[in-house]
């Protein structure tokens, strides 16, 4: 049977495939749109398996936000120019809005979640793969199951992500409050969550290095006494100056508005996972010796 181009236009609107590849196979198939567009995918599947060994560090960070309920995902990349492109980004978007109607308990359950066309986000996730030509994962999700009000802040280019759930104050606290955890990554809320372990390792360290400064014992406790308590603010988001008004602390913010914090979730794309330095020259010589 000819394929036509018309029937090679419909295919590629279809799945999104360059036109040689609905070309190749719709003369497989003998031009069965239906059975073509099954092949392309089991290619698109098996190119995706290739694929999932390679370092996927950028990418994005997807908030969406409901009544009482918000969720931020992660979702990566192997390039920041991938990062920007429209179909990644719609499928970034999908996810985080999958997971906010439906709250799966854990990554397995969201990938095998179905989208309105019902392929599910682990087949979809695929699909991009084979159309973009990069790794793609959903890396990792966190639900905000608000006691009070949720604000939330994208920075970065959407690289950070913040969600916090904020008891009184308004939608302006709320937004600055997140706008500021983007921005100073606290460890813990308040002092009373940091563990007693690490504030141990702390006085001592401190402690060993006013015993270096030759100080009397009496002047190296205070110095230690002060240090530690620098060291608890700078660590924790109550305790920190707020970054738009750097005499003000955040705690001293919310008190001011008779606000609290419940939680806040901060993901920020990449964060953890080593990325590969590329070696331009390298990878263009052994593209010449490749073909040579």
């Amino acid at each position: 049977m000819a394929v036509s181009a018309s029937m090679v236009k419909e295919l590629r609107e279809r799945t999104g495939a360059g036109m040689m590849e609905c070309k190749k196979a719709l003369v497989e198939v003998e031009g069965d749109l239906d059975a073509a567009k099954e092949l392309l995918r089991q290619r698109g599947q098996a190119s995706a398996a290739k694929k999932a060994s390679r370092i996927a560090a950028e990418g994005r960070i997807e908030l969406a936000v409901g009544d009482g309920v918000a969720v931020a995902v992660e979702v990566n990349c192997e390039s920041d120019f991938v990062g920007k492109d429209v179909n990644f980004r719609t499928f970034a978007s999908q996810v985080a809005k999958l997971a906010l109607e439906r709250e799966p308990d854990d990554l397995d359950a969201l990938m095998a979640l179905e989208l309105a066309d019902g392929v599910t986000l682990e087949d979809a996730r695929r699909d991009l793969v084979a159309k973009i030509g990069e790794n793609i994962s959903i890396r990792r999700f966190q639900i905000v199951r608000a006691q009070g009000q949720i604000g939330s802040y994208l920075h970065h280019g959407d690289k950070i992500g913040v969600l916090v759930d904020i008891e009184n104050g308004n939608d302006a606290l709320r937004k600055d409050v997140a706008m500021h955890i983007a921005f100073s990554n606290p460890n813990y809320i308040s002092a009373d969550e940091v563990p007693a372990e690490a504030i141990e390792q702390e006085r001592k360290f401190l402690s060993d290095q006013a015993e270096q400064s030759g100080k009397p014992p009496e002047i190296a406790e205070k110095m230690v006494a002060g240090r530690l308590r620098k060291y608890l603010k700078e660590i924790t988001l109550l305790g920190q100056p707020f970054v738009k008004d750097g005499d003000v602390s955040v705690g001293k913010l919310l008190e001011q508005s008779g606000a609290r914090i419940n939680g806040i979730v901060r993901l920020e794309a990449g964060e953890g996972i080593e990325k590969k330095v590329e070696n331009f020259a390298a990878e263009v010589q052994a593209q010449i010796e490749a073909q040579n």
